[in-house]
């Protein structure tokens, strides 16, 4: 009986310590975080960025500034951009900020596509070329922080 008793106590510390290991293991406030498309109201910038060698960065500022400035100023939620150019890189970084991810993901993916051909085009006429010679690098979003 004594024997049994003992092996039932060890048992339940043996669960008792797993349940505890258990516990501690999970990541309780990842549990309780919200998700991003919970931020479809609040202000996100997009980010983009571009292989954008050193000779052409004259022809991708103006294919910027020609093309994709007077259609985003036309779109609803767009609050501005900034360019940056990383001489050492040779990579552009834009920032697009909207007021809501909402806004911005609503605009039809054919119409972003649309205008990125005639910034092609623009870019190619300028520059005499086939090809685009800038290679999309990453595109992402950030989210403001309080």
């Amino acid at each position: 009986m004594k024997l049994n008793l003992k092996k039932k106590f060890q048992r339940f510390c043996l669960v008792l310590i797993c349940l505890v290991i258990l516990i501690l293991q999970s990541d309780i406030p990842n549990l309780k975080a919200l998700t991003m498309d919970n931020y479809q109201g609040e202000m996100v910038t997009e980010e983009l960025r571009l292989k954008v060698p050193a000779d052409v960065k004259a022809a991708w500022l103006n294919a910027e500034n020609e093309v994709w400035e007077p259609w985003l100023s036309s779109q609803d939620g767009f609050l501005g951009r900034q360019l940056f150019w990383d001489k050492e890189k040779e990579e552009a970084l834009i920032l697009v900020n909207w007021e809501s991810k909402k806004l911005w993901k609503s605009i039809p993916m054919s119409e972003v596509n649309e205008v990125q051909q005639k910034f092609e085009d623009n870019v190619k006429a300028a520059l005499n070329l086939e090809e685009n010679p800038f290679e999309l690098i990453y595109e992402g979003e950030l989210d403001k922080q309080r």
